[in-house]
Parts: structure tokens; sequence; C-alpha cells
């Protein structure tokens, strides 16, 4: 066989360590590529809009967040069943789960329209960012088959920093979401 080939083979049958620091249950060569614990992730701007509106001419911005805790929480499709669990159960336990000073941020490809009635919807307190070609979601190994992000949670601390990454986010696991706590709650610590 080639040698290709077999490092490619070794990749996806070899246990991720990387997925919230815990081994992922799917082990997959995609899964250990987007920024790791530790590093500074690149850059980018994306639209926005919220149960109030599209953000118009003014996107955001990950490079100006320095000093704020920041979740990425990129998700396959607003209005589907797993994704309106998600971000039915971020907005319920709001202030548990992330607090003041942390931004939080859902991510995919559908289009601002559609994320302000899904936002409408569900009462959502914070942004949801238009990811149209999938170029972010492919920085942050999240982009999945047919334009649909894969369900992951990135946290970047206050420094600019990865400091918990999810790659298999499991909307329906109480389990995910406490391990997003804790890990918002040391970022919050920071200094």
């Amino acid at each position: 066989m080639r040698p290709a080939f077999l490092l490619l083979i070794s990749l996806a049958l070899a246990p991720s360590t990387a997925v919230a620091q815990k081994p992922s249950r799917q082990p997959s060569a995609f899964l250990d590529a987007g920024p790791e614990l530790g590093a500074r992730p690149a850059d980018f701007s994306l639209p926005w809009a919220t149960k109030d509106g599209p953000g118009g001419e003014q996107w955001f911005s990950l490079g100006v967040q320095r000093g704020k805790v920041v979740v990425l929480a990129f998700y396959p499709k607003d209005f589907t069943a797993g994704c309106t669990a998600e971000m039915r159960t971020f907005t319920e336990r709001y202030n548990e789960l992330f607090g003041e000073g942390v931004e939080v941020l859902g991510i995919n490809a559908d289009s601002l329209d559609t994320h302000v009635r899904f936002a409408s919807s569900l009462g959502l307190p914070f942004k949801l960012l238009t990811d149209k070609d999938q170029a972010v979601s492919r920085r942050f190994s999240s982009a999945g088959e047919n334009g649909y992000n894969r369900r992951t949670v990135y946290v970047i601390g206050k420094k600019g920093e990865v400091v918990y990454r999810e790659l298999s986010f499991v909307a329906l696991d109480p389990k995910s979401y406490d391990r997003l706590r804790e890990a918002v709650q040391s970022a919050r610590k920071q200094r």
C-alpha cells in the first residue's frame, strides 16, 4: 500500500485526545484539525443577526474580543431538532453556563434572515453568525458534509487562546453542557 494511504488509515483509527481534553467517541482524521488548546486562532469577520434583526454593516470580528471570553458554537442548521435543543438550552441556562462578559456566538451557513427568525422564535440572547461558504467553519474543523456544520464548541479565553474545544458536542447530553460551563468558568477567572 502507498505510504500516504497508510498514514490516512492510521489517523482515522487513532483516538483523538484533543477533544475536550478527553478521547473522542468517534475517531476520525479530520477531528484533530482546527485550533489546538493553547493556540491563538486566526481572526475572522462574519455578518451576524439577533432576534432584533441583522447586524448591518458591522460584522463580528474575533480579533477585537481580546479581554473577553468567547464561546463559538458551530451547529448544523436553524430550526432542526438538535440545533433547537442546543440553542434553547444555551438560552434557558445562559446565566449558569456563561454569565456576564462572555460573548456567545452560534455559527452556521444559514442566511441572516433565517437567523433572525430562528433567534426570534427562541428569544436567543446572543448573536448568530453566517458562514455561508463555511470558510471559518473549515478553519475550526467544524464544516461537515453537504454544507452543514458539525456540532462543535470552542471557548476562547481572555488572552485570545483556545482554552477548551469539544469537537463532538452532544446537544442532548447534560455532560456536554457541564464541561462547557466548567470551561467558561475557568476562562472567566483568567487574568
